[in-house]
């Protein structure tokens, strides 16, 4: 698998692992499955892993520690872990420096390490943006060898472009797919010419993009896509990309036919987000190491012809544009 520039981060693998789904809001998963979800990307060559304190309260952290511990791989991967969305209330003003080096700490020590690779503010209150203390606060953090280099996770693009006019933010993780398109409007143009990473976060619109999900499909209590669909308990585009489930099932079957025969349509979506070379890895979760090897696998096909690019933005004009292309 090729590896791409993470900005100052170094670079990574194009594919790397992103681990929401083995710490919470994904149904039950046990303890071993998440670990074990671990162990098969590392085998399938991803050495890019992607966290936060919050999954789990902190378990998806600790199983990367695990596994990284029984490998002795801490050297081998670069982690990236995000904080946060552990204030309550999750406002702009607790993202002091108080807070972050606390929440710092707690991160470094379920990973096991004297310095996290990459910490990323975790989808914070747009305001936080135009706070440069916040920023002053993460450089400092870096400056005593607490980070080595810091970024964002955002929601909206208007977010991503106002974070990266702050110097020291290496990265942003947005959401980019099918169905979630307008990143690649502005926000790319900028992030490559400034030579920021690109980490794209919910590439399968929450499984949506597997085909594996149909109108009827039931999901458990404590699953985000039960419970999040109009955003009751965080931003409702982190489920299904903010699309109405019925609306991306037709979006799916207009997509479908596009598929080549040899490939999933995960792997076909996968392939169109590499394809934009401001992306610098994309991180699809999955709890089942036979969907990790197939993501890896997705790395190595030939990018997509330009009639297959057209087809999936026909798709979203048609099926998808009016729901999201304004509000993320």
């Amino acid at each position: 698998m090729q590896r791409r520039s993470l900005g100052a981060v170094g670079e990574v693998t194009e594919v790397g692992l992103g681990t929401w789904n083995i710490g919470g809001d994904w149904g039950d998963v046990p303890d071993e499955a998440g670990r074990d979800a671990v162990r098969a990307a590392l085998d399938a060559g991803i050495d890019f892993l992607d966290t936060a304190d919050v999954y789990g309260d902190g378990r998806s952290e600790r199983h990367i520690r695990s596994v990284l511990d029984e490998r002795d791989a801490h050297d081998d991967v670069t982690v990236a872990t995000k904080a946060g969305r552990r204030l309550d209330p999750h406002t702009a003003d607790g993202y002091d420096t108080e807070n972050l080096e606390r929440f710092v700490d707690r991160s470094r020590e379920n990973l096991g390490e004297d310095t996290l690779d990459l910490l990323q503010l975790h989808c914070p209150p747009t305001d936080v943006y135009y706070q440069p203390d916040v920023f002053d606060a993460l450089a400092d953090l870096r400056r005593r060898g607490k980070i080595a280099q810091y970024g964002v996770s955002v929601e909206r693009v208007e977010e991503a472009l106002k974070a990266i006019e702050y110097p020291g933010v290496e990265t942003v993780q947005i959401i980019f797919n099918p169905f979630r398109q307008r990143p690649a409007d502005l926000f790319f143009e900028e992030a490559k010419r400034r030579d920021v990473g690109v980490i794209v976060r919910v590439p399968l619109a929450s499984g949506l993009l597997t085909g594996a999900i149909d109108r009827d499909t039931e999901f458990p209590e404590n699953d985000h896509r039960n419970f999040n669909r109009e955003g009751d308990a965080f931003d409702v585009g982190e489920t299904f990309a903010g699309v109405p489930l019925g609306a991306g099932v037709d979006a799916v079957e207009a997509l479908e036919p596009h598929v080549p025969d040899d490939a999933t349509l995960a792997q076909f979506t996968l392939r169109w987000i590499l394809d934009f070379d401001a992306v610098s890895a994309v991180i699809p979760g999955s709890t089942s190491p036979e969907h990790i090897r197939q993501n890896v696998a997705a790395a190595d096909r030939d990018p997509l012809p330009h009639r297959l690019h057209g087809a999936v933005r026909d798709v979203y004009e048609q099926y998808v544009e009016g729901h999201v292309h304004q509000r993320w």
